[in-house]
């Protein structure tokens, strides 16, 4: 976890781009280079103490001055979004980690993008890679109304390969249209609230659709059960109890790893797993990354067994 890129940024430019979003472009104070990404990246913004969020990266991935993110403002939300609207301004310095990607564009000869409000800011980048590669694409974009659907104006150059479709003049995306058929070798790429995921889900084959959960998706999980951990780097061993997770077990022994939403969705705690086998209970990893086994997210997955070996 040491490699992780981390440094304050400078709040370059703030603006709006759409009704309760604004974009925000950091750059580093001295001019250096920011690290290279690619579309689905995001970034872990600390706000404060005990306030910090992922944002994906909406920009140009070629551009290694500026790192671009857009912020929705959500009232009832745990407060980051409203720190970002209200008390993060032009010419402020925010602390950074990241680039991380879990929701990489895979190549293919034709895509299938859909968004729902500000799950559009992944999908952005994606959509010129694909313009890029020659790749045939379309993208169906919903929002609440037509004035909180953020970047139409950068999204017009596509032209009508852009559906936008605002719920209180179209209603509900209609899914049909463009999920129940679908070529073969398309990839269907999906960001935005946990039902149009859920939707877009029972649509979809397996192999075909990637998707970035902002919410931890509900699942059924098995008892709890008492499990050792062994910390290959570390040399320690310890036990992590039924109602504490791995990450909280770590900590307490003293090894310090990367962690922030603890809900499973963002990534940052992912850990290599060198024995045993994982109690997937993430909302971030693949069927086939969670047949693998190789990696876990800490803060919520647990064991399968009475034991594992961890590279922490």
């Amino acid at each position: 976890m040491s490699d992780v890129y981390e440094a304050e940024l400078v709040v370059d430019r703030k603006e709006s781009a759409a009704d309760g979003v604004l974009a925000l472009t950091l750059r580093h104070p001295l001019g250096e280079q920011l690290p290279a990404w690619e579309p689905g990246a995001h970034i872990d913004v600390v706000l404060g103490p005990e306030l910090e969020r992922q944002y994906s990266l909406c920009g140009d991935p070629a551009d290694r001055t500026a790192w671009r993110i857009a912020v929705l403002r959500e009232p009832d939300g745990r407060g980051g979004s409203s720190h970002v609207h209200e008390q993060l301004g032009q010419g402020d310095k925010v602390r950074v980690r990241g680039p991380r990607n879990h929701f990489t564009l895979h190549p293919a000869p034709r895509y299938r993008f859909v968004a729902g409000g500000i799950g559009i800011t992944p999908i952005l980048p994606m959509l010129a890679a694909a313009e890029a590669a020659g790749a045939e694409w379309t993208l169906l974009y919903g929002g609440r109304t037509r004035n909180s659907i953020a970047f139409t104006e950068e999204l017009s150059r596509y032209g009508d390969r852009v559906t936008v479709a605002p719920q209180d003049e179209s209603g509900l995306l209609d899914l049909a249209s463009v999920l129940d058929d679908v070529p073969e070798g398309t990839l269907v790429y999906c960001c935005g609230p946990g039902p149009l995921l859920d939707a877009v889900e029972e649509r979809c084959p397996a192999g075909v659709l990637h998707v970035e959960r902002f919410a931890p998706k509900e699942q059924e999980t098995g008892e709890n059960t008492e499990f050792e951990v062994e910390l290959a780097q570390s040399g320690r061993t310890v036990t992590v109890p039924t109602d504490v997770s791995v990450l909280d077990a770590v900590r307490a022994s003293g090894v310090e790893v990367l962690f922030s939403c603890t809900e499973g969705t963002c990534g940052t705690c992912e850990t290599d797993v060198l024995e045993g086998t994982p109690d997937h209970r993430d909302s971030v990893l693949t069927d086939e990354e969670r047949e693998a086994g190789e990696t876990m997210m800490i803060c919520v997955s647990r064991c399968r067994g009475k034991r594992l070996v961890l590279d922490l």
